[in-house]
């Protein structure tokens, strides 16, 4: 085959298992085409540990899992894509392995130590301990050896299902020490993937590591069995600039590297890193705080601090999250920053106090200085952490973060800079997006991975400022709406964005109905907060096609409900916690979801709820509609995460990597124009439809989609903030986009997703060099719309949202789809 060199015109993910593999994907293949994907993006496929879901426990990097159908099965997935004109991404995980003795160069390190050739690949502080800490135990070492739990078996001590690598001796003369797994956060000496005892961090600086870890895709990408790449976690790396610019130095030139990164607080991936942008959780938040009403947002946050008693700026949250992470779970981690940056007269004690002070204010995940050079925007960061840690350090303490900000520039100090860059980022995520998210409900549909939650909503013109600046800066990057760690699917998040529309509406209801639902508690459990999120989830993510009458639809409903609502209560950490589980509090929330959907034990409030469902849902639809048409036409690449072609009513995993219906997906993608799938627009088959005609122009005019320019539209009229225009254009062609942001706002007709007669009342768009030859891309009809002052009615008289285009190299109107 031979390998693309130009952008991916369209990525779908796929998420590989022993219950998926290569060979399901392969049988799929034609379905992915005529819907128009150019390439799959798959999770990892390297060896993780036996029945791993998501692939990221790697345990041998440099052989293709086979529980996937190994390398044979990729090759014949491989070529049945390219046999369609279609390649393959694959994820990487460079940043972490499973610590698990399955896992050769793990298992190396416990049975050698420092005299392990692997034992500098692991990012383990041997200065700190000559022996790796293993917090396995499910107790402290003195009852589990008083129990007889740990036995020698010839060159193994075994310790239930762990065998563990030994050398002649007691286990004073091991290379690693046991202890309980409670003490992790505050006795490991290495660097585990956020607080994940069961992953170890490498370190790709090491030549010979990154060598071993990429032997196997650079091979792959070499034979062209691997078009681009996906790197995951880019942040836990201790240089990143130096990993992206080396790994995009040993791949083809124009092949397709892309990072999983965060960005928050108006922070830009840096560009000299050499990648082709982030993996598309930028994207997911601007398109969201695009469909939210700014008008709700003070509303909202104030009720939500009313019904819970819990703040109403998500700030407050933020902060003392960042401080519980720290302490429970990073302790050593911040002992070993401290030790690091210490000498004269800043003593470890002071920079331990001053360091927590600085990650409790930190704005963004992390840093990238490297050798004493800070970057204007590093430099800004750490500006903003030492301000707010001013506020709040001890004054006694206050005179020395100036002198520790100075260690950042010294070159000797740049170990201590890296620990402190490596800190810094899990302690970001695991504050924001595994705390606070959970512990703030002012509407659920802005918590989600990679949100920034000082941003609630942004109107029209600031939408276009960011499109534009990513066709300047980032034209390759990938556009998710969906992926394999949402919190909530594209179109939960769609429906619940309508709530900001109808907010003080929307106030009184919850509080009415966290008061109706009293008669389940059980002993205030579980607290109004947690009903009032309940409820959110329960509004956002009910079934399109579920009747509140249907008994079984409502229990299938509700197990999913709990699910969620149990890693909800644990990730929130107030009223139980996975590292403490409160089983009593956890079984009247289990018992309260289940009595309210699953048994409907509050009739007259089901249907309530059930009644809200159905109104606001043909809005939220739109809102899900026109993301995805926006994902498709602004600048970059758009993913699609696996089956979200049809409704994405998914909440966190494990529920948004349920196995998908395949079957009812390559059914379609239906022929009808999509004015006439929205008569029966609950199936989902509008989404499918709307996905396979924009796919199919992006594959006519792929130059105007990967490089046109991007021209906001003006909009005239009574509804004009309800809606959004960009025109793509060059020479030779041009496409005109225009989509609902505020759905609720306009003129359905009930439960339709279609307009009243007469609905735009004097809409108009403003539209200069219109070329001729318009064709609506929607249902292949010409289109007669001239310049100037173009009603909107015109442009899209059934649906409110359209996609007309124009390709002056066409001598005839050539139909695209079907």
């Amino acid at each position: 085959m031979t390998p693309s060199s130009s952008s991916p015109g369209a990525t779908l993910r796929l998420q590989f298992h022993r219950g998926f593999t290569f060979a399901d994907a392969e049988a799929l293949v034609p379905y992915f085409a005529r819907l128009g994907i150019s390439h799959l993006y798959a999770s990892p496929i390297a060896t993780a540990r036996p029945g791993s879901q998501h692939g990221y426990d790697v345990i041998d990097p440099t052989r293709v899992n086979p529980e996937l159908g190994g390398e044979p099965g990729l090759r014949a997935l491989s070529a049945a894509l390219a046999a369609k004109g279609m390649d393959l991404i694959v994820d990487i995980v460079p940043n972490h392995m499973a610590a698990d003795t399955a896992n050769a160069w793990w298992a190396d390190v416990l049975r050698h130590g420092r005299a392990s050739r692997f034992a500098r690949w692991f990012d383990i502080d041997w200065e700190a301990d000559d022996k790796v800490l293993l917090p396995i135990l499910g107790r402290p070492l003195d009852e589990v050896l008083a129990a007889g739990e740990l036995t020698r078996d010839g060159d193994a001590f075994v310790y239930f299902s762990h065998r563990l690598p030994a050398v002649d001796g007691g286990l004073e003369r091991q290379h690693w020490r046991l202890a309980w797994w409670r003490s992790a956060g505050d006795r490991i000496n290495w660097r585990r993937f956020f607080d994940i005892n069961e992953l170890v961090c490498l370190r790709m600086e090491e030549p010979a590591a990154f060598e071993a870890v990429h032997a196997l895709p650079l091979r792959l990408h070499a034979e062209g069995i691997v078009d681009g790449l996906r790197v995951d976690h880019v942040d836990g790396l201790t240089d990143p600039a130096a990993y992206c610019r080396t790994l995009r130095a040993r791949l083809r030139p124009g092949a397709y590297l892309v990072v999983e990164k965060i960005l928050l607080a108006g922070e830009s991936l840096p560009a000299e890193w050499g990648c082709d942008g982030t993996t598309g959780y930028d994207f997911m938040d601007e398109v969201s705080a695009l469909q939210h009403d700014p008008a709700g947002e003070r509303v909202l946050a104030e009720a939500w601090s009313l019904l819970s008693g819990r703040p109403a700026d998500f700030a407050a949250e933020e902060e003392p999250a960042r401080r519980e992470v720290l302490a429970r779970s990073f302790g050593a981690q911040l002992d070993a920053c401290a030790a690091a940056f210490s000498g004269g007269e800043l003593a470890r004690p002071l920079l331990r106090r001053v360091l927590g002070e600085l990650l409790a204010h930190f704005p963004v995940y992390r840093t990238y200085g490297r050798d004493g050079v800070l970057s204007a925007a590093d430099r800004a960061v750490l500006d903003r952490a030492a301000a707010g840690a001013r506020r709040t350090c001890l004054a006694t303490d206050r005179w020395a973060i100036d002198p520790l900000l100075a260690r950042f520039s010294e070159r000797d100090r740049q170990s201590a800079v890296a620990r402190f860059q490596q800190l810094s980022a899990p302690i970001a995520a695991k504050a924001v997006e595994d705390t606070g998210f959970y512990r703030y409900g002012r509407l659920l549909s802005r918590n989600d991975v990679g949100f920034d939650p000082a941003t609630f909503a942004l109107d029209a013109d600031a939408f276009h400022r960011r499109m534009q600046r990513r066709r300047t800066d980032w034209p390759r990057a990938l556009l998710a709406t969906a992926t394999h760690d949402h919190k909530r699917g594209e179109d939960v998040r769609a429906r619940l964005a309508v709530l900001s529309g109808m907010a003080t509406e929307w106030a009184a209801l919850q509080r009415n109905w966290v008061e109706a639902s009293r008669p389940l508690t059980r002993d205030g459990a579980p607290s109004s907060g947690d009903v009032a999120m309940l409820l959110q989830t329960i509004v956002g993510a009910w079934p399109f096609d579920l009747d509140a009458g249907d008994r079984a639809g409502r229990h299938a409903f509700a197990e999913r409900l709990v699910a969620w609502q149990q890693k909800a209560l644990r990730e929130a950490k107030l009223a139980s916690d996975w590292a403490a589980i409160d089983e009593g509090y956890e079984a009247a929330a289990h018992d309260f979801t289940l009595a309210l959907v699953a048994e409907a034990a509050l009739p007259d409030l089901l249907q309530r709820i059930a009644s809200l469902v159905r109104r606001i849902a043909p809005a939220g639809a739109l809102n899900g509609l026109a993301q995805c048409l926006l994902r498709m036409t602004v600048p970059g690449v758009p993913d699609l995460y696996q089956g979200t072609e049809l409704w994405d009513l998914s909440l966190v995993d494990p529920d948004n990597r349920r196995p998908v219906d395949w079957q009812r997906r390559i059914a379609g993608p239906p022929a009808e124009p999509l004015p006439a799938l929205a008569a029966h627009w609950r199936d989902g088959a509008i989404k499918q439809g709307l996905v396979a005609r924009v796919l199919a122009l992006r594959r006519r005019l792929s130059p105007l989609f990967e490089d046109g320019d991007y021209r906001p539209v003006p909009l005239e009229g009574p509804l004009a903030d309800a809606m959004i225009a960009f025109v793509r254009r060059r020479p030779e062609s041009w496409a005109l986009v225009v989509a609902p942001r505020l759905a609720l706002r306009l003129p359905l007709l009930a439960d339709e997703l279609r307009l009243v007669p007469d609905g735009w009342r004097d809409i108009v768009a403003l539209l200069d060099d219109v070329p001729h030859g318009v064709t609506d891309a929607f249902d292949a009809a010409p289109i007669d719309i001239g310049g100037g002052r173009v009603p909107l009615a015109a442009i899209c008289p059934t649906l409110p949202l359209a996609l007309v285009w124009a390709d002056t190299t066409m001598r005839a109107r050539v139909p695209l789809y079907p």
